[in-house]
């Protein structure tokens, strides 16, 4: 099956006859909305719901790891020696982290959502040779290897690849096994009995499943670090604007990227 024909020039719109790879042969219906710039091109990239998916994420998640480190281990207590109940310190870490859990799910939901409605970035389909053909080339230029890497406009498809591991699944193992645990006191409700399935998935046992939400959300951790880098050397490398995109919107990208000729 052949490689799906490129919409027709249209101004400020994905023109005709670019290289061919993963990304603009993706959703071709979807143009890249660009401004001209000397040489150069600003793509409109990330649209605004993504980048507020973006940043809400990134405060649920930071909320969730503070204070779910200390529920898992407490590392501070009341100043003052006196009864849990009047500074009810443990709670309030649960309170908080239980809002940061469904802030984190409510905002998951609508980036799905944008999935269906977005532009050609807001989406992502690994079920494609040339997607798995590029994820392979990328690690060996990463690997500094001879590859044949195409240019990005977005992400690249090993990038794509990591937040169908860590946002996509990962994201369903802390949720299911954070839901069950959160009604795991209370078995007779209606909302327990939703996640009654939850242990045949994991383990069968409540420490099992703790483990599983352990291990999900030290991935998480793993996953921000490793994502904040990569961001801050792509930037630096490519000059792109890869970390005031997350704000704009807009990066920065060759003429040829979006199959425009460079002015001689």
């Amino acid at each position: 099956m052949g490689a799906p024909k490129l919409p027709t020039q249209t101004p400020g719109q994905f023109p005709e006859n670019p290289v061919i790879n993963s990304e603009n042969s993706f959703h071709p219906e979807r143009p890249i909305v660009y401004k001209q710039i000397k040489n150069e091109v600003r793509a409109y990239v990330w649209e605004l719901p993504v980048r507020i998916f973006h940043w809400l994420n990134m405060l649920a998640i930071f909320v969730l790891m503070g204070t779910g480190i200390y529920i898992g281990k407490p590392f501070a207590s009341a100043g003052i020696p006196e009864e849990a109940y009047y500074s009810n310190l443990m709670g309030w870490m649960r309170y908080i982290h239980f809002f940061a859990a469904f802030l984190f799910v409510i905002n998951l939901i609508f980036r799905l959502y944008w999935v269906a409605i977005g532009n050609k970035f807001a989406t992502s389909n690994p079920l494609r040779w040339i997607f798995w053909k590029e994820v392979f080339e990328t690690v060996k230029y990463y690997l500094f290897l001879k590859n044949k890497k195409p240019h990005y406009v977005g992400h690249n498809p090993l990038a794509q690849l990591s937040y169908w591991i860590f946002i996509g699944l990962g994201s369903w193992i802390v949720m299911l096994t954070g839901f069950y645990l959160y009604f795991e006191p209370q078995p007779e409700s209606f909302w327990a009995k939703l996640f009654v399935w939850v242990p045949y998935l994991f383990g069968g046992d409540s420490y099992t499943i703790r483990s599983w939400h352990h291990i999900a959300a030290w991935g998480f951790m793993l996953f921000t670090l490793i994502h904040v880098y990569m961001a801050f050397r792509d930037d630096y490398l490519e000059r792109n604007g890869s970390i005031s995109s997350m704000i704009t919107g807009y990066k920065t990208t060759t003429n040829k990227s979006v199959g425009e000729k460079n002015e001689k």
